[in-house]
């Protein structure tokens, strides 16, 4: 009777306060009946930890209902760490975290919902001969999503490294805005901690080559898969595709060996309505190859990816105001190798690919 009474009031008043000081807790109840008992016709996405469903509360609200599965081990330490990182987080171009359940074995978080699909829909799905994402819709995404994950790496404090930016948990609304969804293999870095080792998560093609190989994780592992996110929008190619011919499958080689070639249009997404002008497209092509430079030091930062984006000037400016007396630009070093110091085989990250192909670019700007 109690009990009853309690569920009336909670009917009445709507979804309690969350007791960690933000959001809603919400009832099983209360989202059984926001998804038609979580039926298989509102699943809009499934992942390695939980399915999402469509769901429509009671007052009419549309939200994203992510069921976690393995409740008892890792889900449970990802639920928490997604209620507190995220229950914060308040930006553009995030997925905003509204509340979540926690009944039982129950582990439910409760998202906005954004209404029309997910970049990787967009970019490999049957969208017809000519993809609706234009140039311009491209790269304001790129720039969207970049301003996102520089608010987690350096907007909040501890830290969040977000551990798996792909295209599908970049989710787009109908004016193409783009928000990083799905922190489920977020990270919490410490204020005082450079790196924290973990079980390697993350997607396939995707993920940092040092993290792979150590499991030495912090944001720059974030900034290679951004940088391989934009090398998949600029071409409109998965990160590895097993169905195209050998030379082709790694989506990294294949475009440094493109760039190195000077074979600039052949990356070009043939389903783009209109071609970049020459300057946008290797503008975009160098960020992605600095951002996936295979020594995790020389990859820029997110926020300087974003200046790097908005300037019109880009590199030449940043040419002239890195250089220093007796030590050249990153730039002038991947043009001249006896510029600045070298160590190991190459003066640019060990690997004489990267070294050419930025310089190859900017000799061509």
């Amino acid at each position: 009777m109690v009990a009853a009474a309690s569920d009336a009031l909670s009917a009445a008043v709507g979804p309690e306060v969350s007791h960690l000081g933000w959001g809603h807790w919400y009832t099983l109840r209360e989202l059984e009946e926001a998804t038609a008992a979580f039926a298989p016709e509102h699943v809009v996405g499934e992942g390695g930890y939980g399915i999402v469903y469509r769901g429509v509360l009671a007052d009419g609200y549309q939200v994203a209902v992510k069921n976690l599965l393995n409740n008892r081990g890792q889900a449970e330490r990802e639920f928490r760490v997604e209620v507190e990182a995220i229950g914060r987080v308040r930006h553009k171009n995030l997925v905003r975290l509204l509340g979540y359940c926690a009944e039982g074995a129950q582990r439910i978080l409760v998202y906005e919902y954004v209404d029309n699909g997910n970049l990787e829909q967009w970019l490999h799905g049957d969208v017809g001969a000519v993809s609706p994402l234009t140039w311009d819709v491209r790269m304001n995404i790129v720039l969207g999503m970049a301003k996102g994950i520089t608010y987690l790496h350096e907007g909040l404090e501890p830290k969040v490294v977000h551990r798996d930016i792909k295209s599908s948990n970049i989710l787009l609304d109908r004016r193409w805005n783009p928000k990083v969804s799905d922190f489920g293999l977020a990270k919490l870095l410490g204020a005082d901690s450079n790196y924290v080792t973990t079980r390697v998560m993350g997607t396939f093609g995707y993920v940092a080559p040092e993290y792979a190989s150590t499991g030495m994780l912090n944001e720059r592992s974030d900034v290679y898969s951004f940088g391989i996110l934009i090398m998949e929008i600029i071409s409109g190619r998965s990160p590895v595709d097993y169905a195209r011919p050998a030379g082709e499958v790694n989506l990294v080689e294949w475009l440094k060996n493109k760039v190195t070639n000077r074979d600039y249009e052949a990356i070009v997404d043939p389903k783009l309505p209109e071609k970049p002008s020459s300057k946008a497209l290797k503008k975009a092509l160098l960020v992605a190859l600095r951002c996936v430079d295979p020594d995790s030091q020389k990859r820029p930062k997110m926020g300087h990816v974003i200046h790097m984006l908005e300037v019109d000037d880009f590199p030449y400016r940043e040419d002239r105001r890195t250089l220093r007396p007796g030590n050249g630009s990153p730039l002038e070093k991947a043009r001249n190798p006896a510029a600045g110091s070298c160590d190991g085989s190459s003066c640019y990250g060990g690997d004489t690919t990267t070294a050419s192909t930025p310089s190859r670019l900017v000799q061509d700007m």
